[in-house]
């Protein structure tokens, strides 16, 4: 059976950052650096609205020589960002993950974000089932051979 993404939340915690538009880039760098996580999500009134990242800061502000704390996050954020729910599997996640290039995903419930899944989480989740088809392989084997 392959992990949903509600039980690779149920397992790592729900948290998440967020903070709004009209936040500057400094701040939000701030967040992160704090918290030692790559993105922020961005909010307005509880609504997600885009989300922001380190690539994103790397590409958008150093690369164009603004000052990160002139700039608002709703200038530079990714807007309306690609969401899952919490029924997809790990599998179609890294799928999604890998060929849009996603790094981090929000994860939506009722039109409320309830968390956020990285490609860390799934590559996790994935080499764990991996991990338990492997173990239930080697106890077949063995018993297979026990038995001759």
């Amino acid at each position: 059976m392959n992990t949903t993404v509600k039980q690779i939340l149920d397992l790592k915690g729900a948290a998440f950052h967020a903070v709004r538009p009209t936040d500057s880039v400094f701040d939000a760098l701030s967040l992160m650096a704090q918290h030692d996580i790559g993105c922020v999500l961005v909010t307005e009134n509880d609504a997600l609205v885009g989300i922001f990242t380190e690539r994103d800061y790397a590409r958008k502000v150093v690369l164009k020589g603004l000052v990160s704390r002139d700039v608002r996050v709703g200038d530079l954020m990714t807007p309306n960002p690609y969401t899952v729910d919490t029924l997809q599997t790990a599998d179609q996640v890294m799928a999604t993950m890998t060929a849009k290039r996603f790094r981090h995903i929000p994860v939506v419930e009722k039109n409320k974000v309830i968390g956020i899944v990285t490609i860390g989480d799934m590559v996790k989740s994935i080499v764990s089932q991996q991990e338990k088809t492997i173990k239930q392989l080697e106890s077949y084997i063995a018993g297979d051979l026990a038995a001759e």
